[in-house]
């Protein structure tokens, strides 16, 4: 049967966009890559990513470091995604399966409108609510901590991890539910055993953009994590690597070796989400071959 004309120039408008976003992706890389590179050959991969001293600021012997950085990015993304993706998992889980209809008509635009807030909006309230309360409670002089960066963190992405991972089980067959359900396993358990793992591919991409968002967040933590490069510390002031470039890098010379070592850092938040990404593929696809 030969295709319809407007068949023909969907699909070519389907390519196009797909080629698009690929070339995208392959800009990004290839300029990081190119901007990054000088400055890592230039100070040295092992004083770069190892060092424990960022010192841009000394005219005589400025210190590119970036291991304070790069250990609070982790332990903060480790300490959100701890928090935030069993909480948004269950609430998507709750909204999607179990939630009364006019519960969930009021729960799904409360989450709609988290995720439209703006960041600097969450830092403001971070500031003004958050870093007050842990003055208060934990005694710390200023409040601005890894905790309270892990804080922030985990409710920025509660949004994505629920509206993703709810569109993940609304997408489960019922009827693998009702097979679950007429063998006698109670619902709580159909929802655990059944409808989560058929979901998991689902779960897995909004536990990954979850964690691409905590890596990659810069404005609240910028006004909640206190800014200095730290080895972090739980109730320490420290610095990411999101807010090291946003703070240096409208000031440094262009040109010069603190531009290219910032954006160096650019390189290393990159390969940081890709390496993120590929554990979750492998651990899915281990689940699946196990399973």
């Amino acid at each position: 049967m030969a295709r319809r004309p407007g068949e023909y120039a969907m699909k070519t408008l389907f390519l196009i966009c797909g080629l698009t976003a690929v070339a995208f992706v392959l800009l990004i890389t290839g300029y990081l890559v190119l901007s990054g590179l000088p400055a890592i050959r230039e100070i040295g991969l092992a004083d770069f990513l190892l060092g424990d001293t960022w010192d841009a600021a000394n005219p005589e012997a400025p210190r590119f470091g970036i291991l304070p950085l790069l250990l609070t990015s982790v332990y903060g993304a480790a300490g959100a995604t701890a928090i935030g993706v069993p909480l948004g998992f269950l609430t998507a889980l709750f909204l999607a399966k179990a939630a009364p209809p006019w519960l969930a008509r009021l729960v799904r635009p409360a989450v709609g409108v988290l995720a439209g807030i703006p960041s600097v909006v969450y830092g403001l309230v971070g500031m003004c609510v958050l870093l007050p309360l842990l003055r208060e409670r934990l005694g710390l002089p200023a409040g601005d901590s890894l905790l309270a960066a892990i804080l922030m963190l985990a409710v920025l992405i509660l949004p994505t991890v629920i509206s993703v991972s709810e569109t993940a089980l609304e997408a489960v067959p019922r009827e693998i539910e009702e097979a679950s359900l007429a063998l006698g396993a109670t619902p709580v358990e159909t929802y655990f055993r059944v409808t989560a793992p058929a979901a998991g591919s689902g779960v897995a991409a909004a536990v990954a953009l979850g964690v691409g968002r905590a890596i990659g967040e810069a404005m609240a933590i910028l006004m909640v994590a206190g800014n200095v490069a730290n080895m972090p510390a739980l109730l320490g002031s420290v610095r990411f690597l999101t807010t090291g470039i946003a703070m240096e890098l409208a000031y440094a010379p262009a040109g010069s070796l603190q531009q290219q070592a910032l954006l160096s850092i650019g390189l290393v938040l990159f390969l940081f989400v890709l390496l993120v990404n590929v554990l979750l593929s492998l651990a899915l696809k281990r689940g699946r071959e196990g399973d």
